[in-house]
């Protein structure tokens, strides 16, 4: 099954998403800042996309620059600040099995489906 983690406010999130409809496979969309992730299921996911947990991170967001940037802070504090603000993860995210995918560009999602 493939899983989109969306934003419907984002443009490349619902750009992605119409790749996922197009594509006719079945899949399931996470609204995350609805539905926010654990740390569990954010931990998953880093691992998922073999990269470190500050790449997930929005740097541009003003959550992160008012709180966090220039701080040392560790990988559980800084997936402690995604669960806290789920606005800060890169969007959107798409797993497909033991794969997964920042959809920037969406085109990237292609390479899973």
């Amino acid at each position: 099954m493939i899983t989109i983690y969306h934003n419907t406010r984002c443009k490349k999130s619902r750009e992605s998403l119409a790749i996922l409809e197009q594509s006719g496979k079945p899949f399931e969309i996470v609204k995350y800042l609805e539905d926010t992730l654990s740390a569990k299921a954010l931990k998953e996911i880093i691992s998922l996309l073999k990269i470190q947990p500050v790449d997930l991170v929005r740097k541009n967001e003003a959550i992160w620059k008012e709180n966090y940037k220039g701080k040392t802070l560790t990988d559980d504090e800084i997936i402690n600040a995604m669960v806290e603000h789920p606005k800060l993860i890169q969007r959107p995210i798409v797993i497909h099995g033991n794969q997964a995918v920042i959809g920037r560009p969406p085109e990237l999602i292609l390479n899973l489906i």
